[in-house]
């Protein structure tokens, strides 16, 4: 296992980790604020799923695509940090100065699904 590989299955530990933390936050913390739970909810259930993608990146390693597939982990990476962090800060701290950062962050999780793709349409055998 390359260092890549166990980088992203820290990171995807970790993740694993904020997302179980962040609902049992916002589900005492944020009680009194439905659109902040919501947020919360949201943010977890795509930080969990593509933490999960990036330990599948890490078990298709050397089977598909070699550069396409860490570009894909690359653009989970990106999504996972800028959608679901810009949902964290706005259901705890309010908007962010940065404008559009989520929708930044949900075409980083998109384009690495295509480029998950992409990476199993270039594999030959």
């Amino acid at each position: 296992m390359g260092l890549i590989d166990r980088i992203w299955i820290v990171f995807a530990a970790l993740n694993g980790a904020v997302t179980v933390g962040t609902g049992a936050y916002a589900s005492h913390a944020l009680a009194a604020q439905p659109q902040a739970q919501e947020w919360v909810r949201i943010a977890g259930q795509y930080q969990m799923a593509h933490a999960l993608a990036l330990v599948l990146l890490v078990a298709l390693g050397g089977r598909i695509g070699g550069l396409t597939l860490r570009i894909a982990g690359w653009l989970f990476v990106a999504g996972i940090l800028l959608f679901c962090g810009t949902l964290y800060a706005l259901a705890t701290v309010g908007p962010l100065p940065v404008p559009m950062t989520a929708p930044a962050g949900g075409w980083c999780l998109m384009l690495g699904w295509v480029a998950l793709a992409a990476a199993a349409l270039r594999t030959r055998g």
